[in-house]
């Protein structure tokens, strides 16, 4: 049993959420999201509270319920106040920038890199620092993840893009004999 949905999830002012067709959609200050929701679970919308409850007593359902309460407590916190990730790019010669709707990245290959940023993203460059945000609490973790991995900070000498709140654990390096 999920604790997590058994509480109704309550609904801020200036914030819209509507249930159709198994489609769930809130409309905010910042935009709107939807999702497909499965039939298994049912969800109630009164009195400026959502509620999840079970249609079916399987395990599947059982599974889905707290993620769908999860989903839902997401979209309603995103289209109020957006998302932000931030990475840091550290490295001599490393360095990132924004051309149009691409993300350059030269680190350290022998060609820079190009990635396409997402229509519903906001990427924003400073010095060494990316910054990544929207009302998708999803894609803007799926695309910061997605740049890091180009170069995961290495042990030795720190090299690479990591997030500005990760701990890059350092080794110890050779010895003067």
């Amino acid at each position: 049993m999920s604790r997590i949905a058994k509480k109704p999830i309550i609904i801020p002012a200036k914030t819209e959420a509507t249930y159709a067709a198994g489609v769930f959609t809130v409309k905010g200050p910042l935009g709107s999201i939807s999702k497909n929701f499965r039939s298994e679970i049912n969800v109630v919308i009164e009195n400026n509270t959502v509620a999840l409850t079970l249609g079916s007593k399987s395990l599947q359902a059982r599974a889905l319920w707290g993620t769908y309460a999860s989903h839902v407590k997401n979209m309603i916190a995103g289209v109020n106040k957006a998302y932000e990730k931030k990475l840091v790019v550290e490295g001599i010669g490393y360095k990132a920038d924004v051309r149009g709707k691409d993300l350059v990245l030269a680190l350290g290959y022998s060609h820079p890199i190009s990635v396409a940023i997402p229509a519903d993203l906001k990427v924003t460059v400073d010095k060494t620092t990316i910054t990544v945000s929207g009302i998708d609490c999803e894609k803007v973790g799926q695309f910061a993840a997605k740049v890091r991995d180009f170069k995961k900070p290495e042990p030795y000498l720190g090299k690479g893009v990591h997030y500005s709140d990760e701990v890059v654990r350092r080794k110890q390096g050779k010895k003067a004999a």
